[in-house]
C-alpha cells in the first residue's frame, strides 16, 4: 500500500479528514508554517531543555499565555488572538 493511502486510512479510521488544496496551491499551509517558524525562532531556539516535562510546560507558557493572549499578530490587525475573537464577538452581538 503506499504510504500516502496507508495515512488517509488511519485518518479515516479516527474520524480525520486530510486538508488539501489543489496542486500548486502554496497558501495552504502558511498560517501554519508562520506559526511554527515563530514558535522556533522566538522560543524553542533560545532554550535547552532538561526533559520533555520541561519543553511541554516550556511551549503550553509560550501558546497559551504569550501567544493566544498577548502577542499581537499582523494577521488579526494586530490583535492578539483573545483580543480579536472578543473583537469578532462584539460586532456579532451589536449586528444582532
Amino acid at each position: 500500500m503506499v504510504i500516502a493511502q496507508f495515512r488517509r486510512k488511519k485518518l479515516a479510521k479516527h474520524g480525520l479528514i486530510q486538508s488539501m488544496s489543489g496542486r500548486g496551491n502554496c497558501y495552504d499551509n502558511a498560517v501554519t508554517e508562520s506559526f511554527f517558524k515563530t514558535l522556533k525562532t522566538e522560543l524553542v531556539y533560545n532554550e535547552h531543555y532538561r526533559t520533555w516535562e520541561e519543553a511541554r510546560h516550556s511551549l503550553f507558557e509560550y501558546i497559551e499565555v504569550f501567544y493566544n493572549r498577548k502577542r499581537k499578530h499582523s494577521t488579526l490587525g494586530y490583535k492578539s488572538p483573545i483580543e480579536f475573537l472578543r473583537y469578532k464577538q462584539q460586532i456579532i452581538v451589536m449586528a444582532s
